[in-house]
């Protein structure tokens, strides 16, 4: 009996022994694992670092590609193209006008009246819509017609005492956000698509003609008498309300910038018709390119599946379009290499599916146990991971948002140092103390901006980096909401009134 005892007890005793194995081993496993993804988030934060000097260095580029896209077609990856806008608003303007606004992810109908004072601005409607993902890659026809039967429904709900009760044709400005070349405020030919769109018998085609054939297939008492660029549009609302205005810069689906440039500095332009000696030029800078951007294998992978290859590849940083696919192609990476969020979900492989404003929610999730971080990833396909995995994608959130905010103040910082306004003379030399900066009014708009705090306070962060306190002290950021769509219809009634006072 005795023995057999001890024979019970060495059985045991080698029993608990291979299991305290197999857990030691699979802990060590899990450690492994661990290290493996800790040194993945190492990489990824050293590879989209953006140190100062990095960053001072992309500011320079940008002056100098700038500069070069001013004098000549084709001389920059900046297209600065020109946009026969040189008489911004300044509240005298009056009358009844309408703007349609054709973003990356939705449109908005708008109209507005102008009393002849700052005071008297009043949208009397306004609409929003999301974009139907059928129309990105539709044809022309079904594109404008939608856009059409929308001004009709928009139109059809307007009361008696609005302007359709008189016998006035309607007005409108086209805020376009896509790249134009135009012809004058109100023509312009398409260069490309962005944001998803690929319509392909568009491109040389002209935008308001366009738009203008379909409202007169309806039958609609409308002239489209403005093409207007959503950056333009939102210089003008900002010019508006504050004449230091200079600058206008858009974070949504994609970005662009365009700012006051004087007439004899745009050199490709020999003869600019302009009373006011400026011109606004559509910078396009989310073609811009520099070695000094920290690109990436997530970024190279990325640009590869998208519908615009080779291109674009400044806003495929910073655009709200991509920040999220980014992050995805980040997990999606570190759940092939460990198994720290399972199995790998066919949903987190699909392109595109995680978009800005989840990561946006993960990022600034501030519940003890990161409930919206597990409600969002399950939505990917990756259920119950633990506590600190869901932390480490707040973190993964971060390093991409970060770099996107700081390269988006190198672009604004740019601008400022090709206008003189960064605090700097010629060749890098500081301004001298006892000379007063002027103050700078830079408007923006867009829902990265807008909607993601932790995007604005990184931005606003760099620039106060890039600039130095004193600098940054004197260029105000100011967000706007519709502010495109509401300046374009301001440019609009701002040439009206123009005209009005040549013919007297």
């Amino acid at each position: 009996m005795g023995r057999v005892l001890v024979m019970l007890t060495a059985a045991a005793a080698v029993v608990a022994c291979s299991v305290a194995t197999v857990m030691v081993r699979r802990r060590v496993r899990r450690r492994r694992k661990w290290r493996k993804v800790v040194g993945l988030l190492k990489d990824l934060e050293e590879s989209f670092e953006t140190p100062l000097g990095r960053l001072r260095q992309m500011v320079d580029a940008i002056a100098v590609e700038m500069q070069a896209g001013l004098v000549s077609e084709g001389g920059s990856k900046l297209k600065m193209l020109l946009t026969f806008v040189d008489d911004l608003p300044n509240g005298s303007e009056r009358g009844t006008y309408y703007a349609l606004h054709l973003g990356g992810s939705y449109f908005r109908i708008i109209r507005v009246h102008l009393g002849g004072q700052r005071s008297s601005l009043e949208v009397q409607d306004i609409e929003r819509h999301s974009i139907p993902t059928s129309l990105l890659n539709s044809t022309s026809e079904v594109l404008f017609d939608f856009l059409a039967s929308s001004l009709q429904r928009f139109i059809e709900k307007e009361g008696h005492d609005s302007i359709s009760s008189q016998d006035v044709k309607r007005e409108l400005a086209f805020t376009f956000s896509f790249p134009v070349k135009q012809t004058s405020l109100s023509s312009g030919v398409l260069i490309k698509w962005t944001k998803g769109f690929a319509i392909s018998e568009m491109a040389g085609e002209d935008i308001a003609e366009c738009l203008q054939g379909a409202v007169d297939r309806r039958g609609l008492d409308i002239h489209v008498a403005a093409l207007v660029n959503d950056t333009v549009g939102a210089l003008s609302y900002g010019h508006y309300h504050d004449p230091d205005t200079i600058a206008a810069v858009v974070f949504g689906t994609g970005s662009n910038a365009c700012y006051l440039e004087r007439t004899d500095a745009i050199i490709k332009c020999q003869n600019p018709r302009t009373t006011s000696g400026s011109m606004v030029v559509n910078m396009e800078w989310g073609n811009f390119w520099s070695s000094r951007l920290p690109r990436t294998s997530y970024d190279i992978e990325l640009d590869a599946e998208s519908l615009n290859s080779n291109d674009m590849g400044f806003e495929k940083m910073i655009g709200g379009m991509y920040l999220g696919d980014i992050v995805r192609r980040v997990i999606l990476r570190m759940s092939q290499e460990s198994d720290i969020f399972g199995p790998i979900s066919s949903i987190l492989s699909t392109p595109f599916v995680l978009r800005t404003n989840s990561v946006s929610a993960m990022h600034e999730d501030d519940t003890p146990e990161l409930h919206e971080v597990a409600t969002i990833l399950k939505h990917l396909g990756v259920p119950k991971v633990p506590l600190k995995v869901r932390k480490l994608v707040v973190k993964i959130c971060d390093v991409v948002t970060r770099r996107a905010a700081r390269l988006a103040a190198a672009g604004i910082s740019g601008i400022l140092k090709k206008l003189g306004r960064d605090g700097s003379v010629g060749e890098g030399r500081r301004r001298s103390s006892d000379k007063q900066m002027m103050r700078t009014v830079v408007a923006v708009e867009g829902g990265l901006y807008s909607n993601y705090r932790m995007f604005r306070e990184y931005m606003d962060e760099a620039l106060r980096d890039i600039l130095g306190d004193d600098v940054a002290r004197q260029v105000v950021i100011k967000a706007m909401e519709d502010g495109s769509s509401i300046g374009s219809a301001l440019l609009l009634a701002s040439s009206h009134s123009v005209r009005t006072i040549s013919n007297i």
